[in-house]
């Protein structure tokens, strides 16, 4: 069975969801190259974004463990380049304070490699060669709603990773089916999601928001989105969540391909 760790307040509550889980040397080893890969898809202030706050706990912790640490994201067709949103979200200021790299994962801002996936709505898929290759991945998601998508929590995260000339194509058609997908080409190692606050209509940029007040830790990507889903579908909202999370197109496609360690069944632990 799978694990999902559980609490409240930022920096004490992110250690505590580590702890619970066994600890960050579960998932990250000194040495380890690790890309972070966090929510900055729009320039919109969080929970349609990263907290910098939250960002800044994180690396600071895989810094500690002796990680070499970068950051990457690719931001959405309208928010592109992908440095003009982070600029505006004041991301490089604090990788600076930090001494982290930040890598755009914009056409001509990085090498590419094509992944060949045994998906059924995808074969292959063109990610950053970084993502390919380095030792350990970590994805900081948010909570929220997703106005295509149902929802957006670890799985979509990895839309960020796609290249830019075919995230357009993957939009045109069993959107959530493909977002599940493109994590076969490989898993995060650890995924650390903030719901201190959330969109439960609208999103992602923008929506109706609540404050569940919670941090969530897992190294099984469907069990922390079902989990997320499960405190989104808690809140009277309009949004496409359904009644059962495991039947949602994101989660079943994901299920399907054996992306769970235990077939989507977890345990929480707080």
């Amino acid at each position: 069975m799978s694990r999902v760790s559980g609490v409240s307040e930022l920096g004490p509550a992110v250690e505590k969801c580590l702890d619970l889980l066994g600890g960050l040397e579960q998932a990250i080893g000194a040495g380890d190259r690790v890309l972070v890969k966090p929510n900055f898809n729009s320039p919109d202030p969080y929970p349609g974004s990263t907290d910098l706050g939250f960002l800044r706990v994180v690396l600071e912790l895989l810094k500690d463990a002796g990680a070499e640490v970068l950051v990457g994201e690719g931001a959405g067709g309208i928010w592109r380049p992908t440095r003009n949103t982070v600029e505006k979200l004041g991301v490089p200021q604090l990788l600076q304070e930090l001494g982290i790299e930040f890598i755009a994962f914009d056409a001509g801002e990085t090498d590419w490699v094509e992944v060949p996936i045994e998906g059924q709505y995808l074969d292959r898929v063109t990610v950053p060669r970084v993502a390919y290759e380095a030792d350990r991945m970590v994805y900081l998601s948010c909570m929220k709603t997703h106005n295509l998508a149902r929802f957006t929590l670890s799985l979509k995260l990895s839309m960020g990773l796609v290249h830019p000339g075919e995230r357009r194509g993957f939009h045109i058609g069993n959107l959530e089916q493909k977002v599940a997908e493109i994590n076969l080409f490989r898993q995060p190692d650890l995924m650390i999601m903030d719901g201190r606050k959330a969109f439960v209509s609208g999103g992602p940029a923008k929506g109706e928001e609540v404050e569940p007040g919670m941090i969530m830790a897992s190294g099984d990507m469907v069990a922390i989105d079902l989990e997320g889903v499960k405190v989104l579908q808690s809140y009277p909202a309009s949004n496409k969540l359904g009644a059962d999370p495991y039947q949602l197109p994101q989660i079943a496609t994901a299920l399907k391909h054996g992306l769970s360690a235990a077939g989507g069944d977890y345990e929480v632990v707080e």
